[in-house]
């Protein structure tokens, strides 16, 4: 199961700020509820990911008995991080990457 569907093009520079951005706002995430795991841990799991649990073992790591509003946001920021945190099935770039460089490679076609 893939979760990089609609995704935006952008540009590298965009790429490298998202991820940033993306990076803070897991860091506080964790914080806020007392996840026993890292940032480290996080983009481990999405690095190493094979197509099976991966983004469900990410959410797992949040789960304290939330709300649906908080764990609808929590997956929306886990869902940027998928997109813009490299994969080790992509060749170490994000999808994010993977398709920036697909453009363009066809945008003179």
């Amino acid at each position: 199961m893939r979760h990089y569907v609609d995704m935006e093009i952008l540009n590298q520079q965009q790429i490298t700020d998202k991820r940033a951005e993306t990076e803070q706002e897991l860091t506080v995430m964790l914080e806020q509820t007392g996840s026993d795991f890292s940032l480290d841990h996080i983009k481990e799991v999405i690095f190493n990911e094979d197509g099976t649990d991966a983004m469900t073992d990410i959410i797992a790591m949040f789960d304290t008995g939330q709300g649906a509003v908080e764990l609808q946001n929590i997956i929306e920021v886990i869902n940027d991080a998928w997109n813009y945190f490299p994969h080790r099935l992509l060749g170490g770039m994000s999808p994010a990457e993977k398709v920036l460089e697909y453009q363009q490679q066809n945008s003179g076609k």
